[in-house]
């Protein structure tokens, strides 16, 4: 193995473990953020944008962090249950869940996690051709 591939396997192992350390504080927040009591006006889209956005990210660290040991779908289906459960939760908090909140929170899931498989796909490509 070259110094180069040498060089290439320490950083992607090194960015797997920076996206299994940013995942849980992430998480952290996105449960406080979902649960905190009367959180004030919100503007509407604002508000899905804000679900899209943290679930893009939870499902992108998610998946840069595990998307080679665990399946995909399976990352995503327990980034979504988290999603579901905060937002049935949030009936306990005074305020209310939303089917939309959801949607957003799956259609930013989605998108995370085709990133982060697309980059997963890039980095096994560059590995195939560097073995030619």
């Amino acid at each position: 193995m070259s110094d180069h591939e040498k060089w290439a396997a320490r950083w992607r192992a090194r960015i797997k473990q920076a996206a299994w350390w940013f995942f849980w504080p992430a998480v952290a927040v996105i449960v406080w953020g979902e649960l905190k009591p009367n959180p004030g006006e919100e503007v509407i889209i604002w508000d899905k944008a804000l679900h899209f956005t943290a679930y893009f990210g939870l499902a992108w660290l998610a998946t840069l962090a595990w998307g080679r040991r665990i399946a995909p779908w399976l990352i995503l289906a327990v980034v979504l249950a988290l999603g579901g459960m905060l937002e049935i939760l949030q009936g306990l908090t005074g305020r209310d869940g939303e089917w939309a909140d959801m949607l957003a929170n799956t259609l930013g899931g989605l998108a995370g996690m085709g990133l982060a498989l697309l980059m997963l796909y890039v980095a096994r490509v560059v590995d195939a051709r560097r073995g030619d």
